[in-house]
């Protein structure tokens, strides 16, 4: 059988208990959190008075705070590209072959609709701040939708979800991190709304994890063999992009990057720990069953948080001030 056929055959055999993991790890839309939920209500008398609290609150959190929020935002919000590039993947389509709900493309609008909303209300807090400039906000979402990305993965479903594994724990470090930020300068409902995103965040995480997880005990070999070739090729930011008005595609991660790091929204180091906790959660060390090819590959991935966290000690963070269209003066 090919390795083509083999995924296909392993990803139907999960999609088998997929009700289970929708069931475990998503939850529905009247019992989850909505974006209303933390905001001023629009209907309040109070509403104009709380407005001028998150005015004045935010004037206390930096730039580079405001801008790790911005990329936190445009990135939520760019989950029709990541939807239209995982329902291409093998073993995944919008129908089964008896006309039916696929169930891969099930749990994936249903993952959707839950990450849809942390776009939802970041954009909101954004407008309300009064520190950024929507307009430039916005232009920067549409284009990095059109734009799309390219993870590195083609139609490989193992290499999918050993990307969605890494960046759901990324986006949960990131928005966890900023909670602490905001807590520090007391802007407790933003310290609140991005530790509830970035508990979704977990949840997710812990979900594609366990698919993972069930592949190795399936298809050992060449799940790890996907394992290393995204730690090898590196993980590519869903923001990698990212560009400002009239300027070309990719122009601002660079600085981004630099940003979030300085912050500490974001680090090198946070990138090997993730990178350290995969290897654990999979228990790749106590995998049985491999080809030669997969164990040098094992062997790679077991020493790689070491060489990493290493090179991450002399990267040095410039305190280079990037001019941002998204920001506006206080």
């Amino acid at each position: 059988m090919s390795l083509h056929n083999i995924r296909l055959e392993v990803m139907q055999t999960l999609e088998k208990n997929i009700e289970t993991f929708v069931d475990k790890f998503l939850i529905t839309p009247e019992k989850i959190w909505q974006p209303t939920d933390f905001l001023p209500n629009s209907q309040s008398e109070n509403f104009i008075e709380e407005v001028k609290e998150i005015r004045e609150l935010s004037k206390d959190l930096d730039d580079d705070f405001w801008v790790c929020m911005v990329g936190d935002t445009i990135t939520e919000e760019a989950l029709p590209t990541y939807e239209s590039w995982l329902l291409d993947i093998d073993g995944v389509s919008q129908h089964s072959e008896n006309g039916g709900d696929n169930g891969w493309a099930k749990w994936l609008r249903a993952w959707t609709a839950e990450e849809n909303r942390h776009g939802d209300v970041l954009n909101k807090i954004l407008y309300l701040s009064g520190r950024v400039n929507m307009r430039e906000v916005e232009i920067t979402t549409q284009h990095l939708i059109a734009d799309g990305f390219d993870i590195g993965t083609a139609r490989d479903p193992y290499k999918n979800f050993v990307y969605t594994s890494f960046q759901e724990l990324a986006t949960y470090v990131s928005h966890n991190n900023a909670a602490k930020l905001a807590r520090k300068k007391g802007f407790k409902m933003l310290a609140k709304m991005n530790k509830i995103i970035a508990g979704d965040e977990m949840r997710h995480h812990l979900a594609y994890v366990e698919f993972v997880k069930q592949i190795f005990q399936h298809d050992p070999s060449e799940m790890m063999l996907a394992f290393q070739h995204m730690m090898k090729h590196k993980i590519i930011m869903p923001a990698m992009n990212l560009r400002h008005s009239f300027e070309a595609k990719g122009s601002l991660f660079d600085q981004f990057s630099i940003v979030a790091q300085r912050a500490g929204v974001y680090t090198g180091f946070d990138y090997v720990n993730i990178m350290e906790k995969l290897v654990k959660a999979w228990e790749i060390d106590k995998i049985t069953g491999l080809t030669d090819e997969a164990e040098k590959a094992r062997d790679y991935l077991m020493k790689l948080p070491a060489r990493m966290y290493r090179i991450t000690e002399r990267i040095v963070i410039p305190d280079t001030k990037y001019e941002f269209k998204w920001m506006n003066p206080i």
